[in-house]
């Protein structure tokens, strides 16, 4: 570098050392001052070869320390993290010399970042495991997180000199993870630059349109603002109450969000703006003179009480308090207005760290607990990497519901959650035994969606476990992964009950047992894992018969043919082509009734023609018959029912409700009452306040089936029927 360019960046470099020291001299003391020097020292020697120091790394070093303290609100800590990130990457310093030097917090943030790198370094983050491990890093502590953003944001800031490919690249994974983690940590003003930038290079067409479109109305804008705000701020100074007040345009991206959700055009939309008046308040003058100044503003303008938000009683799970209102203004407009102290402003554009700050340095439990959810979902290695994905980002992004516990302690949940998210937000031994719960007095069920207010208490019994569907109710991502470890450990379970069958059958069948043989039958039903097979085998999905034949080299094809021969197919006159009639006189054809869905005379049904216990008889829609006519569409035979059915058929109900005093009786005096039901048995489970079991029932028809659910269904305390098809989709 020479003389000139020395003179030109030394100063720079010398001017922003100062400012990073002097945007955060309320947090540290001399002997933090004495550990920055210490650091930036070592990044200086690491930039510096052949008595020539690169300036433009330091002053990046620099931007992004400054980044740290003014827009983020961090301290010493991460201030000498941010310095020595790059030398310790290198591998210029160890991490035991790090940690010798300046202690293991800044051992544990400098190796989470150096994770990072790697992680970075070696492949694509978006859909892949890494994200997982990036997630991992993040959750060591949150000061990672926060230097990474920042590093990221300084890349946005100059990504204009990127090749279009990277900056494409950068645009996504901002919009993926960087902008959601923003938004969880509550750093609105980085989250917006993060949404814009973002937009700028995704879609770089549409970003200049309406940034040209806000610069055109900018002064018709100002004037409104002035007109809006004026008899507030005279009624304000009049009271004698100190305030500031600003406003902010809507960031590129929110408008644009805006126009495509609501379908209109640049021009059609009114709120482009807020107005926010930071009031001079503390302590316990706080809420109420939040309120006050929310009385002087609706005294003006009319409000609309449906877009009332009091983040002040009850603040976000991030932190944010603000009182947000719209009011009617001038020229019958929406305007957005918030109201907020100086304490929530700062917490509202720095989030947590800013939060850190105002109660005495130590971290917020909050995102402690979120932290900690966060580690608790990624110890499973099981994890399919796109669905924590998705998880994770629904969870960082959406809105949240506050409900509240027995005690009244308040859980934060994301919007759209239920009961059984809830369950498990309680502890993961709660999720898995919920059977229900009782909300504001009521009975609900699993699938009840939270709304805010509700006091909630947990009905739990012992025999209950997770069940596949429930992924359909639970949508946040603790409950969500609990769900899938649980059935994957059944899985596991069910598979090595099934190898065991399997090893079994082997010994009776004189066939030794090896990879090679397990290869084979893998290949035939088109298993990608053993484990799979085995657990087909343990459920029944393959009958030992047919895997004997697969086995001895018995050709399917030849063995399917014989036993067509001895099937009676009887052609219907109502049909074009040949179908097997089920009725009570049929001859020289053995037929049975699938278990697994206990067809009903009157359902939909197919035939399959299985190896040694004749002609399976299913519900066309049951899962089992779905994959048979998938796999084996030969040996489907298509089946109707005959008008001389047989007189009665057997079905399982299962039935959900209120355990009160004679209720089982009233259920089965409605069987008994029926002259065409018979009850075959019955297995009622109950645990704090709820039943829940089967009943065996013996009925003529679908229509028959039907009237009797109906009639079960309007008993007082039954909450559910309906018929148990433990093996449909």
């Amino acid at each position: 570098m020479d003389q000139e360019t020395k003179e030109t960046y030394r100063p720079i470099v010398i001017r922003k050392y100062a400012t990073v020291l002097k945007s955060c001299r309320n947090l540290i003391s001399r002997n933090d001052i004495r550990q920055i020097r210490q650091a930036f020292d070592i990044a200086v020697k690491n930039e510096k070869s052949a008595d020539k120091l690169n300036y433009k790394e330091l002053i990046r070093i620099l931007d992004i320390t400054l980044i740290i303290t003014q827009e983020i609100g961090l301290g010493r800590t991460s201030i000498i993290c941010a310095m020595m990130h790059k030398t310790v990457e290198k591998d210029i310093l160890s991490l035991d010399e790090v940690k010798e030097m300046f202690g293991n917090k800044v051992w544990q943030i400098i190796k989470g970042l150096k994770d990072i790198s790697h992680i970075y370094a070696t492949q694509q983050i978006v859909d892949s495991e890494n994200f997982r491990k990036l997630l991992l890093s993040f959750a060591e502590d949150i000061r990672v997180q926060l230097i990474f953003l920042a590093e990221k944001l300084y890349a946005l800031r100059l990504a204009d000199d990127l090749p279009e490919e990277e900056q494409q690249k950068l645009a996504q994974e901002t919009g993926y993870i960087y902008i959601p983690f923003a938004h969880r940590l509550g750093l609105y003003n980085i989250k917006s630059e993060m949404e814009d930038r973002a937009l700028r290079y995704s879609n770089p067409k549409v970003y200049k349109e309406i940034e040209q479109k806000l610069k055109d109305s900018k002064a018709a804008r100002e004037a409104y603002i002035a007109q809006f705000t004026d008899p507030i701020t005279e009624e304000l100074d009049r009271r004698g109450i100190k305030y500031k007040m600003k406003y902010r345009t809507k960031t590129i991206a929110s408008i644009l969000n805006k126009m495509r959700k609501n379908q209109v055009e640049f021009e059609e939309i009114y709120d482009i703006f807020a107005v926010r008046f930071i009031i001079d308040s503390i302590g316990e003058n706080e809420k109420p003179d939040c309120w006050r100044v929310y009385s002087i503003v609706t005294d003006k303008y009319t409000p609309n009480p449906r877009r009332l938000r009091d983040w002040i009683s009850v603040p976000k799970s991030n932190g944010y308090e603000s009182l947000q209102t719209t009011v009617l203004g001038p020229e019958n407009r929406w305007v957005e207005v918030q109201i907020r102290t100086e304490r929530m402003d700062e917490i509202a554009e720095k989030g947590f760290a800013a939060h850190w700050k105002y109660k005495g340095g130590t971290s917020d439990s909050i995102i402690e607990g979120w932290l900690n959810e966060l580690r608790e979902i990624l110890e499973s290695n099981q994890e399919n990497a796109i669905d924590l994905l998705d998880d994770m980002k629904i969870n960082l992004q959406d809105k949240e519901v506050h409900v509240f516990t027995p005690k009244g302690d308040l859980k934060t949940l994301q919007a759209g959650a239920s009961l059984l998210d809830f369950a498990y937000a309680i502890h993961s031994n709660v999720g898995n035994k919920c059977v229900g719960g009782i909300v504001n007095g009521k009975n609900e069920t699993l699938r009840y969606i939270l709304k805010n207010g509700d006091q909630i208490s947990i009905l739990t019994a012992t025999n209950q476990q997770p069940k596949a569907d429930w992924l359909n109710i639970a949508i946040t991502s603790k409950a969500r992964n609990r769900i899938r470890q649980f059935l994957n450990e059944e899985i596991n379970h069910q598979a090595d009950i099934g190898k065991e069958m399997l090893i079994r059958r082997f010994k009776n069948w004189k066939i030794e047992f090896t990879d090679e043989v397990i290869r084979k039958l893998m290949q035939h039903y088109k298993y990608k894992f053993a484990l799979d097979l085995y657990h087909g085998i343990a459920i029944g999905k393959h009958e030992p018969s047919e895997i004997k034949e697969i086995l001895t080299h018995t050709e399917e094809k030849t063995v399917t043919a014989s036993f067509h021969k001895d099937v009676k197919v009887i052609h219907s006159k109502k049909t074009d082509e040949d179908v097997l009639l089920i009725d009570k006189n049929v001859d020289n054809v053995d037929y049975k009734f699938a278990r697994c869905c206990n067809p009903v005379y009157g359902d939909d049904i197919i035939g399959f023609v299985s190896i040694g216990e004749g002609i399976k008889i299913h519900r066309r829609q049951c899962k089992n018959a779905v994959e048979l006519m998938h796999r084996y569409p030969y040996r489907i035979v298509n089946t109707q029912w005959t008008n001389d059915g047989a007189t009665s058929y057997q079905t399982v109900l299962n039935l959900m409700g209120k355990d009160e005093a004679g209720i089982i009786t009233k259920i089965t005096e409605i069987i008994g009452k029926d002259s065409h039901a018979a009850l075959r048995g019955i297995s009622i489970n109950s645990a704090e306040g709820i039943f829940d079991g089967n009943i065996v029932v013996l009925i003529d028809n679908t229509e028959h089936l039907e009237q009797l659910i109906s009639r079960l269904k309007h008993i007082k305390g039954v909450m559910k029927v309906n018929r148990h098809d433990s093996m449909l989709e």
